[in-house]
């Protein structure tokens, strides 16, 4: 019989679905201009709510309420952040996500909030995700650039280039596991490497770990593309938090391990070590039982090491680490008395110091000069416990270097030979090819700079210790003529946060001598910037001028108000208080009234505001003409406002280049929102920033850059995985001493005008004629900075604190002498990116 129900109950559904779809459709209209009131309101987060409401109940309006509801989420993620409601920020952005998943700005914009709260494997996996999606997004790639150096740093791919380091590793290896070495444990395997070594020569047992989230995804990646996914075990755990049998069944026979950096135990190697030889390595051969079993004990690769040094005169180790310069744009810096940097070895230091610094000493500017023979410092042997624990209670060696060459004693460069086993050894020393820096322990005494020099003859007394498992290297006298120059005799107090308190004492300090002179710690950049003195004077003098002119065109009913001055430049600048006093002091024909200007500045750290005020007192500048600027503005993201209600700036100084050699995030946004700020006549320093580049040839950019060669790592296939994250622009360049071949001119490659925007453009095309034959790999490139039309200074000159950079090309481009080269640049926001190709000219007869 058939159902009588059913036609009736089709139509009840048919009817209710209509009235569903009426009231459903009244909501989302509702909800939508809901939405867009609120937005007039600027309440972003009710408009968010509303846009969620709406878009979830219609999908089908989701393309035509995408750039609104983009910009509400933005607004809403931005204010959640000032509010610290950081939990509810990622809430909304999932939900976001939820709705557009394949939405690349949303996603890459997700990256970028993670990225500022510290999150970088997560930001990198949102900016490779946003470049997945779309491929040309220029914020996604700069974004995932940017992450990929603190993610992959550029030494694995110098490791993975150096094809000498890598066989001394697979030998010592193989020699391990052919002896008995069964079970093995690869502690901080990076892309597997050497784990995968270890299979390859036999091991029946493999395992890794790898703590970096990046890292261990990528290992994964190499060990499935070399078929070893099923026969190596690796887990993503620092080795302190593994434990048997949850993460390995057993203790194994072998651990390899490169947990090294240039200062040897950096990277915790001591502690890492101790660990394995207590919980996840078998006991060491016994000396009662000399003839075990390699499978039945343990071995760690490397064995052990040795320590070498060496004393060093450098200019450029010096003027990052030490005030060089007595004055800058006319102010003397001997109110501020020392300053220092964060890289001490002294026992006695804070936490925020750092006992060494790395360079790789052969491209230092100016070269280096050896003050002693090369010594000593160390022996250490991997496979004694005993001497492992033993280490950092070891009593401080002294050792005494007779010194044979005359010069300033800048530094202890610091270099180690690496065992890994009896037949195979690896030196980080700087005549070595090799991937490894130097490790730098920077002499910072408390000495007048005169004592800085040593002779022939002359003994340095160096203490050697490892507290904290970090090696330590101090300077502690110069012994001349049988009397010894204590480096320590006056103790400074360092001064890096300075409360109300301290300022005081510091200030009486200039009227009184004390025993206990104050000093301050700067950022090593900091301190090159401030021994940069060309870059200074021309400032001063671009400032003079601007003043000159603004006080002749001021009109009588504005001459008592003062010429507003802001500096926002990043971090430590004296640029603010060279503007005060040239306010403050009346200049010999007149032209600058005493108390002309106001200065601000923005620095932040209460330290670099008590140098500042010391440094004005010292020099004269009224204590009411410099000012903070940060405590005059309740939001610091808003930095860039008006003086006063009915007042604009004069000048505003702007920080537009990083100390890596790149053009500073959102520069030219900051620029923009400067001129509306500006009066009649004021002026942005600096006013024109041109970009010039050359033609190169260098094999050492391509090895810092990508696995170079089609042959397989050591036969494995490991180049396309970590190549993803090879990034084509390189910084902190000194291309004075970079391994390279000028293949053209310097040339002008771009030009910003940060006074006039209707001069820019985003996108140029240069003709380069190469004037030696060669294969480009790079374009090197520099800027010139123009702080007025006569004032200007290079950031390739010999005192520049700033370093170069270079974009390397995907494919070398080979050229002859007298071809033209036609570069394509482009400029999106910050971010530069440079295309070459081979350039005909056709001449018409």
């Amino acid at each position: 019989m058939p159902n009588a129900t059913t036609r009736p109950k089709r139509t009840r559904r048919h009817r209710r679905a209509q009235r569903e779809d009426a009231v459903r459709n009244e909501l989302v209209s509702r909800s939508l201009e809901s939405a867009q009131q609120c937005l007039f309101s600027q309440d972003y987060g009710t408009a968010f709510v509303h846009y969620l409401l709406a878009l979830n109940l219609a999908p089908a309006l989701k393309d035509f309420a995408n750039e609104s509801f983009r910009f509400t989420l933005f607004r809403w993620a931005d204010e959640l952040d000032s509010l610290g409601r950081i939990q509810d920020l990622f809430n909304c952005y999932e939900q976001a996500m939820e709705l557009f998943p394949v939405d690349e700005v949303i996603v890459n914009s997700m990256g970028e909030h993670l990225f500022r709260m510290g999150f970088r494997d997560e930001a990198a996996g949102h900016f490779y995700k946003a470049l997945k999606l779309r491929p040309d997004f220029p914020e996604a790639k700069e974004n995932f650039y940017r992450v990929a150096n603190w993610l992959v740093e550029r030494w694995h791919f110098l490791m993975l280039n150096d094809h000498g380091r890598n066989h001394k590793y697979q030998l010592a290896i193989k020699k391990a596991v052919e002896e008995g070495c069964s079970s093995v444990l690869d502690i901080g395997t990076g892309t597997g490497i050497l784990g995968m070594c270890a299979k390859m020569a036999g091991a029946a047992e493999v395992y890794a770990c790898e703590l970096s989230k990046t890292m261990y995804e990528l290992a994964c990646e190499v060990l499935s593309a070399n078929g070893m996914a099923d026969s190596i075990k690796i887990v993503h755990l620092k080795s302190l938090d593994m434990k048997i049998p949850k993460d390995i069944p057993n203790r194994v026979s072998l651990v390899v391990t490169e947990t090294v950096d240039a200062g040897l135990f950096g990277e915790g190697i001591i502690e890492t070590l101790i660990h394995a030889w207590k919980h996840l390595l078998l006991p060491p051969p016994s000396t009662h039982q000399p003839l075990s079993s390699p499978s039945q004990t343990g071995r760690v690769i490397p064995a052990g090491a040795t320590v070498f040094g060496v004393a060093v005169q450098c200019r450029e180790i010096r003027r990052h680490h030490r005030l060089c310069a007595s004055s800058v744009g006319g102010l003397d810096l001997s109110a501020v008395g020392q300053i220092y940097s964060p890289v001490s070895c002294l026992a006695d230091t804070e936490d925020s110091t750092e006992p060494y610094t790395t360079e790789r000493l052969s491209r230092l500017r100016g070269g280096y000069i050896q003050l002693t023979h090369p010594f000593t410092a160390l022996d250490i042997d991997f496979n004694n416990l005993q001497e492992l624990e033993g280490l950092c209670s070891r009593e401080v060696m002294q050792l005494r270097l007779c010194v044979t060459q005359e010069g300033v004693l800048d530094a202890l460069a610091v270099w180690f030979q690496l065992h890994l086993d009896q037949d195979n050894h690896l030196s980080t020393g700087p005549q070595e090819d090799t991937c490894w820096e130097q490790a730098i322990y920077p002499i910072q005494s408390p000495f007048s700079k005169s004592n800085y020099t040593v002779k022939c003859g002359d003994e340095i007394l160096v203490e050697v210790s490892c507290k904290d498992s970090y090696l330590r290297l101090c300077c502690a006298a110069i012994i001349r003529d049988g009397h010894t120059f204590h480096m320590d005799n006056v103790t400074p107090k360092i001064l890096t946060a300075s409360p109300e308190a301290e300022l005081c004492s510091a200030l009486a300090g200039l009227q009184t001598s004390q025993e206990k002179p104050c000093a301050f710690m700067l950022e090593s950049a900091e301190i090159a910037l401030l021994n940069n003195t060309a870059y200074h004077n021309s400032f001063q003098r671009a400032m003079s001028k601007l003043l000159v002119s603004l006080k002749s065109t001021r009109r009588s009913d504005t001459e008592l108000d003062p010429i507003y001055v802001l500096d926002v430049s990043e971090g430590f600048s004296v640029l603010s208080l060279i503007a005060a006093q040239l306010g403050s002091d009346s200049s010999e024909d007149k032209q600058i009234s005493p108390g002309l200007v106001q200065a601000y500045s923005s620095v932040e750290k209460e330290h670099h505001q008590t140098m500042l005020r010391l440094l004005a007192k010292g020099n004269g500048v009224l204590e009411s003409t410099l000012e903070f600027w940060l405590s005059h503005v309740e939001d610091d993201s808003a930095v860039l406002q008006r003086p006063a209600t009915e007042k604009l700036w004069s000048a505003i100084i702007l920080d537009c280049i990083e100390t890596c050699g790149l053009i500073r995030q959102k520069m030219l946004e900051k620029a923009t929102l400067a001129r509306c700020l500006l009066e009649d006549g004021g002026q942005i320093f600096p006013e024109r920033i041109v970009i010039h580049g050359m033609l190169v040839e260098s094999d050492t950019l391509l090895r810092e850059s990508a696995v170079q060669g089609t042959e397989p790592t050591l036969g494995f296939n490991i180049a396309p995985f970590i190549n993803q994250f090879t990034v084509p622009v390189h910084v902190f360049l000194d291309l004075s001493t970079l391994e390279c071949t000028h293949l053209s001119e310097a040339v002008e490659l771009f030009a910003l005008d940060l006074m006039n925007s209707t001069s820019n453009y985003t996108d140029r095309e240069v003709k380069v004629r190469v004037n030696t034959s060669g294969k480009v790999t790079a374009i090197a490139f520099w800027y010139q900075i123009h702080l007025d039309s006569e004032q200007s200074v290079s950031t390739f000159s010999e005192d520049s604190h700033w370093k170069q950079a270079a974009v390397v090309l995907q494919q070398p481009l080979t050229v002859s002498r007298g071809e033209w080269v036609k570069l394509s640049i482009q400029l999106h926001k910050s971010s530069i990116s440079i295309t070459a190709q081979k350039y005909s000219i056709h001449i018409s007869l």
